[in-house]
C-alpha cells in the first residue's frame, strides 16, 4: 500500500524505494497497479488479461497525489500491459509503458510485463566483503563490457544472461580484473544506442533474458570474486512515444522548457531535476539496482551535461540559473542527494562520475562542498596520453608535458583512468590502430600504454577487446575478435594485461595509495630528450616499486635511475619480454642498487631500458 509517509517523501523528492509502491505488483488477489500521471483525466490498464480493452480496467486517483491505483484480479506474472492515459482537455489518449516496470516484451514490441522479482542469492560472502573490495585503498581494475557484443554464438545470436554468466565470470577472473562494468543494461528500444537511450529505468533489457537471469549473471560474477558496476543514465532519456516523454500529455519527467528539457546532441529529453517527484523517481532507480540486483556501484553517465546549463548549446539556446550563471543548481542538488543516499543506505557501494570538465570536488564529500562521488573518470589523462602515444616517437620529446601534466592535479580527485568504449568507435580506431609505426611498434606501444596506465596512481578501466589488441573498432553488431588470439602477438597482449592485473592486485605499492599523494613520487619527470619517465609508487610497510617508461624505439643501456634504498630491485614486469611479443631486452630479473647518487637520491640502478617498453622494479630489501 501507498502510505501517507510514502506520499510525503515522494512529494519531498526523497523517496528512494518507489519501486515497492508504484508499478505492477502481483498479489494473491491479482496485481496491484499504481502510476503517477497528475495531469490525466483518466488512466486505465490494458493487457493480455483483458484482451487489450482500454476501457476494461480503470484506475482510481489516490486523493490529490496524482497517482492512480487499482487491482486487476486477472493480471498475473508474465502478462503484458500498458497504461491508457487520457490527458485533460480532450487531447488524444496515450498508450504508455509502465515507468516502474520490472520487465518488458522484446522489441519491436514495447509493452511492460508483470513480473515477480523473487530470487535466492548465493553471494553472501561477496556482499559481506564488498566494502573492503570497493574501498579506495583496494585494487579496482574494471573490465568494461557491452553485453550484446562481448561474445556471440556461431549463428550470430546474442548470448543470454545465463549463457554469459559462467563464460564472462571465468574469463574476467582468469584475466585478473576485479570488477566488470556493464554499458547500460536497462531497457532501451534502440539497440544501436548501446543502452544510453533508456525507457525502462527499473527493467534489465529483455534482449538477453529475464530479470532473474540477469540476477544470476551478477550472482555468478560475485561468486567468482568479481564486482559489478552498472552504467546508469540520469542525464537524459529516450523520447519514444511509449516512454516517459510527455507521459500524461504534459512535460512530466522532462523540464518543460526545451532550453533545459531537450538535449541537442542526443535528441533526447532532460529530466526536470527541480521537480521533487522526478528526483524520487531517479533516486529510486539508483537504489533499485543496488538493492534488488546487488550492484556494487553505479557509473553515472554524462555528469558534465547535467552540471552546465549551456552544455552543447550556443548563446541564446540556454537559460541561466537564478543568479545568472551557467550552473544547473537543481542538478547539483540532485547529484549530492544521490550520493548521500547511496553511501548512507549501501555503504559498501561506489558511485563513479563520468565528468569531463574541471568541475571541482566531484569526488569529495558533500559536507566539504563536493558532489559526493566516490571516484571520477580522469578524462584528461586519457586524452593527453592517447594523443601523446599517437605521435611518431621522433616527435614525442617535444610533447613531454602531455605525460607529466597529470601529476599537477592527480590527487585533486579520486581518479579512475579509463580506456573506454568511447575511444574505439566512430572513426577513432582501436587502441592498437591508434599507435604509430609498423606492426611491431604498434604492439609495443600498446603494451607500453597499458603498462603506463597500471603504473599511474588511480583505478583502472579497459573496454573489452583492448586486452587482446583488437584491430577493428568496436562493432555493437558483432563480437570481440577472439580469433586474433591464434596470433602470438595478440595472445601476448592478453597475457600482459593478465600479468598487469596480477601485479596490481598483489602489490600494495601499486594500489594502496592510488588516491593519496604519498603513494607517488617522481624520480625523473624531465628527461624529454630521451622520452623517458621514471617514478616511484609506495605503500605502507616500506613497499616500493620504481617504474621506468621508455617512449622511444631506441634501447638504452647503462641508464641510471635514482632510488632511495640500497639492495636488490627485482624486475617484476617488463613489457618487452618475449612472452608478451617483445624483443627480449631486460635486466636479467633485477639489479642491485649502487652507491652512485642520482636524481637527488643516494643510490641508483644501472638499467637496460627496452624499446617502447615499461619496467616495474620492486624493492626486495637492503639485504
Amino acid at each position: 500500500m501507498i502510505s501517507e509517509l510514502d506520499l510525503y517523501l515522494f512529494r519531498e523528492g526523497t523517496h528512494t524505494r518507489l519501486y515497492e509502491k508504484l508499478g505492477a505488483h502481483p498479489q494473491e488477489e491479482g496485481t496491484r497497479f499504481a502510476v503517477w500521471a497528475p495531469h490525466a483525466a483518466a488512466v486505465r490498464v490494458m493487457g493480455d488479461f483483458n484482451g487489450w480493452d482500454p476501457e476494461a480496467d480503470p484506475l482510481e486517483p489516490l486523493g490529490d497525489s496524482g497517482i492512480w491505483v487499482g487491482v486487476v484480479r486477472s493480471a498475473r506474472p508474465g502478462h503484458r500491459y500498458k497504461y491508457r492515459v487520457v490527458p485533460r482537455g480532450g487531447a488524444p489518449p496515450l498508450d504508455k509503458a509502465d515507468p516502474f516496470a520490472f520487465w518488458s516484451e522484446p522489441p519491436p514490441g514495447n509493452a511492460s510485463v508483470v513480473w515477480d522479482l523473487t530470487y535466492v542469492w548465493a553471494d553472501g560472502r561477496w556482499m559481506a566483503e564488498r566494502a573492503v573490495r570497493n574501498a579506495l585503498d583496494a585494487p579496482i581494475s574494471v573490465y568494461e563490457v557491452h553485453l550484446g557484443s562481448w561474445r556471440r554464438r556461431d549463428d550470430g545470436r546474442h548470448l543470454t544472461y545465463r549463457e554469459l554468466a559462467p563464460r564472462l565470470a571465468e574469463y574476467v577472473r582468469e584475466q585478473g580484473f576485479t570488477h566488470v562494468e556493464f554499458l547500460p543494461a536497462m531497457e532501451h528500444p534502440f539497440y544501436g544506442s548501446w543502452g544510453y537511450q533508456i525507457t525502462g529505468y527499473f527493467a534489465p533489457t529483455c534482449r538477453y533474458g529475464t530479470p532473474q537471469e540477469f540476477m544470476e549473471l551478477v550472482d555468478t560474477l560475485h561468486q567468482h570474486g568479481v564486482g559489478v558496476f552498472l552504467d546508469w543514465v540520469p542525464s537524459h532519456f529516450a523520447t519514444d512515444p511509449h516512454g516517459l516523454a510527455r507521459f500524461d500529455g504534459t512535460a512530466l519527467y522532462e523540464h518543460p522548457d526545451p532550453r533545459r528539457g531537450w538535449h541537442p546532441d542526443w535528441g533526447s529529453a532532460i529530466f526536470d531535476y527541480g521537480r521533487p517527484e522526478v528526483r524520487s523517481f531517479l533516486l529510486s532507480s539508483a537504489h533499485f539496482w543496488l538493492d534488488r540486483y546487488h550492484a556494487d556501484g553505479l557509473r553515472v553517465d554524462a555528469v558534465a551535461s547535467m552540471l552546465y546549463l549551456d552544455y552543447s548549446r550556443r548563446e541564446g539556446e540556454w537559460l541561466p540559473n537564478e543568479y545568472g550563471g551557467r550552473e544547473n543548481l537543481d542538478a547539483i542538488r540532485f547529484l549530492r542527494q544521490l550520493n548521500e543516499s547511496v553511501y548512507r543506505d549501501f555503504p559498501g557501494a561506489q558511485t563513479v562520475a563520468e565528468e569531463s570538465t574541471a568541475w571541482p570536488m566531484v569526488s569529495r564529500p558533500t559536507s566539504a562542498g563536493g558532489l559526493g562521488f566516490g571516484l571520477k573518470w580522469d578524462m584528461g589523462w586519457m586524452h593527453d596520453t592517447l594523443r601523446y602515444l599517437a605521435r611518431d616517437p621522433v616527435y614525442r620529446k617535444y610533447h613531454h608535458q602531455e605525460l607529466t601534466f597529470r601529476m599537477l592535479y592527480a590527487f585533486s580527485e579520486n581518479f579512475l583512468l579509463p580506456l573506454s568504449h568511447d575511444e574505439v568507435v566512430h572513426g577513432k580506431r582501436s587502441l592498437l590502430e591508434k599507435m604509430p609505426g609498423d606492426d611491431w611498434q604498434k604492439f609495443a606501444n600498446l603494451r607500453l600504454l597499458l603498462g603506463y596506465q597500471y603504473a599511474q596512481p588511480g583505478k583502472k578501466l579497459l573496454f573489452m577487446g583492448g586486452e587482446i589488441g583488437q584491430r577493428r573498432e568496436w562493432d555493437h553488431e558483432g563480437s570481440v575478435d577472439w580469433h586474433l588470439l591464434a596470433d602470438p602477438r595478440h595472445a601476448g597482449i592478453q597475457r600482459w594485461v593478465r600479468d598487469l592485473n596480477r601485479l596490481y592486485r598483489t602489490e600494495p605499492a601499486l594500489h594502496e595509495l592510488d588516491c593519496e599523494p604519498e603513494g607517488f613520487e617522481w624520480v625523473d619527470p624531465d628527461d624529454r630528450e630521451s622520452s623517458v619517465l621514471s617514478f616511484l609508487r609506495r605503500a605502507g610497510g616500506g613497499r616500493q616499486v620504481v617504474v621506468v617508461c621508455n617512449f622511444t624505439p631506441v634501447p638504452r643501456q647503462d641508464y641510471r635511475v635514482g632510488v632511495p634504498e640500497p639492495g636488490r630491485w627485482e624486475e617484476v614486469l617488463n613489457s618487452d619480454a618475449r612472452e608478451y611479443g617483445g624483443s627480449g631486452w631486460g635486466n636479467f630479473g633485477g639489479v642491485r642498487a649502487e652507491p652512485v647518487p642520482r636524481h637527488g637520491r643516494p643510490y641508483s640502478l644501472r638499467l637496460v631500458l627496452p624499446p617502447l617498453a615499461v619496467l616495474f622494479l620492486r624493492w626486495e630489501g637492503s639485504g
